[in-house]
């Protein structure tokens, strides 16, 4: 996005949160922001950017505690304080006559020695050092200690689109959970369970992480899928280039980083780390969940059965070793398990056997 766009969006985006803010605002008026907010993620980031820092000047309203007047006091109006105080004291005639008799009865004594002024100017640079330094503070603790969380999760047989806080998009695959933490050093995903498939945006002072227990994927900006597997993880990269690492086990030796190039698929295990290099094209396929199917090449029919169990439904069980071990391909709808057995029974010889919620799947 060119500089210009971005000022456009800026604008329009102030815009929006200044009429949110007045009085007249209306319902017609949330429909439109949220049109205008769903147009694209640039509008989202925009918005929430600029509702953020007008949570926090929030606390300058503090200051003009007391004003009759609505909004910020006008320029130099905290000089003419002491003149207000001054009419005010005046305003009730029995308090200030007694306030004026009482004044006669006042004695005085002398007052203390000043110090000798270097001595103030001192005092007063330490103080002055004291606050700089709780200012530098607090604006390192914002600036590198502060961390926006948020947790997605997708149900059974669902899909999740998510839109993060830097730019980067997620899609939940069905049953998955992410835990996001964005802070100035870094953007970090643990992924909990599941799959789910990220664009990073691209940030080169912060590092996109995907932990899934003792194994990190890395990225600046790239297309990429992370899968859990009970303890195995599974990386395919769409777009760019993602380093995959593994936290060092005690008494071996440390485990190589991993380099996946676009068209990559990974498979870590106990075992170690396999790396099948194809084409982008070949990558995508693997990914074909994303728009509502499961894409087999060749594959036992046991292995497809997971798959088809992950998105719910009717759950396949293998009644033999020959079904198990039969080959399929071809592309399949993950929503329409009925459709797969019937074509299982036609084309492949297997007789089902329905159990309730349960298909058994035999060999003839």
């Amino acid at each position: 996005m060119d500089e210009t766009s971005s000022s456009r969006i800026e604008l329009a985006a102030s815009e929006w949160l200044a009429r949110r803010e007045s009085d007249d605002w209306s319902d017609t008026d949330r429909a439109g922001l949220d049109v205008w907010l769903g147009e694209s993620t640039a509008h989202r980031v925009a918005f929430l950017r600029l509702e953020s820092a007008w949570t926090e000047s929030a606390r300058l309203k503090a200051l003009a505690a007391g004003r009759a007047e609505a909004g910020p006091p006008l320029r130099g109006a905290w000089a003419q304080l002491p003149h207000m105080f001054a009419e005010a004291s005046v305003m009730d005639d029995a308090a200030g006559a007694s306030r004026v008799e009482a004044l006669g009865a006042l004695t005085f004594t002398a007052r203390a020695p000043v110090p000798p002024r270097r001595h103030a100017l001192g005092a007063g640079l330490a103080t002055a050092a004291v606050a700089l330094c709780g200012a530098l503070a607090f604006w390192g603790w914002r600036s590198h200690g502060a961390v926006d969380t948020a947790s997605y999760a997708s149900a059974i047989g669902d899909l999740s689109a998510v839109a993060l806080t830097d730019g980067s998009h997620a899609t939940l695959s069905s049953g998955s959970r992410i835990e996001v933490a964005m802070s100035r050093d870094e953007r970090r995903i643990d992924l909990r369970s599941g799959e789910a498939f990220f664009e990073a945006a691209k940030d080169r002072a912060r590092p996109f992480i995907v932990n899934a227990d003792a194994r990190r994927v890395v990225a600046v900006g790239t297309k990429f899928s992370v899968r859990r597997d009970g303890a195995d993880l599974r990386v395919v990269v769409t777009e760019g280039l993602v380093r995959l690492e593994s936290d060092p086990i005690p008494g071996q030796p440390p485990a190589p980083v991993t380099l996946l190039p676009a068209g990559s698929t990974a498979l870590a295990t106990r075992s170690g780390v396999l790396v099948r290099t194809g084409t982008v094209a070949d990558a995508e396929r693997a990914l074909e969940w994303r728009g509502g199917y499961l894409h087999f090449d060749d594959t036992p029919l046991a292995e497809a059965a997971i798959e088809f169990n992950r998105y719910g439904g009717s759950k396949l069980v293998m009644g033999d070793s020959d079904a198990a071990a039969l080959r399929i391909g071809g592309n399949v709808r993950w929503s329409n398990v009925d459709g797969f057995v019937r074509l299982l029974e036609q084309g492949f010889g297997v007789r089902a056997e329905r159990r309730g919620e349960i298909i058994v799947l035999h060999s003839q």
